[in-house]
């Protein structure tokens, strides 16, 4: 599984950058468009800001859904490589983990009904991505993320032959420190310098190396998240 991720994220990434040559080549046609990508004029570099939410589960724990919301806020800066393509880079606040208060037996040990469930991983995360502009200033890209946690905890609540136990698992199974994952988005544009984006990330490699006793995890976990925000270029 672990392997089939990461090639199938390869893939994406490959395949749709495979689609710019013929896009760099389709826009040398455009020649009465504006060559700004959101202003008439041109310029090299576009800057702003990001604000909106992460809908984020952790794939390896026992609980599926899109149940855990956070932060993800910063700035972002377009550089303007041709004419409807630009490099992105943002520095970013993302919170990040996995969160449920509906409970199921562990399917590890019948005994056991988890309660409560919950991952929280904060990072200072820098997005670097590739973008193709559209007439309308809407675009899409492909990228890379490296992130650096800032804080982290996890708690389970669970039901042990009727005797309520809590555990708080971040200092016995830490988190990495390093998180890398692919992206992929889309901005559409709304207004002037507003747009509305919307992304899908995921996790390169695993998310921690310590994983929980069988009881209460599975076995390699790894961050999925969406992400909706409203993105603001200044003049």
């Amino acid at each position: 599984m672990n392997k089939s991720r990461k090639f199938a994220a390869l893939m994406l990434i490959s395949g749709i950058l495979s689609l710019f040559p013929g896009m760099l080549h389709a826009q040398d046609e455009d020649d009465d468009e504006p060559h700004g990508l959101y202003l008439p004029e041109k310029r090299v570099f576009y800057g702003g800001l990001v604000a909106g939410a992460n809908f984020a589960q952790v794939d390896g724990d026992y609980f599926a859904g899109y149940h855990k919301v956070g932060i993800n806020a910063g700035g972002i800066v377009y550089a303007q490589l041709a004419r409807h393509v630009a490099l992105s880079l943002e520095i970013l606040y993302s919170q990040k983990g996995s969160n449920s208060n509906l409970g199921e037996p562990s399917p590890a040990n019948a005994s056991i009904y988890i309660m409560k469930y919950g991952i929280n991983v904060n990072y200072a995360e820098i997005p670097v991505m590739i973008n193709y502009f559209d007439k309308r200033r809407s675009h899409f890209g492909v990228g890379l993320s490296y992130a650096k946690l800032v804080n982290s905890n996890e708690h389970i609540q669970v039901d042990s032959s009727g005797i309520i136990k809590t555990f708080d698992f971040n200092t016995a199974y830490p988190f990495k420190k390093d998180a890398f994952d692919f992206l992929v988005g889309a901005e559409l544009h709304l207004w002037k310098g507003l747009f509305l984006n919307i992304r899908f990330q995921y996790s390169l490699v695993p998310i921690r190396t310590e994983i929980p006793p069988p009881n209460y995890a599975r076995a390699d976990q790894y961050s999925n998240v969406w992400v909706v925000r409203l993105m603001y270029l200044v003049k």
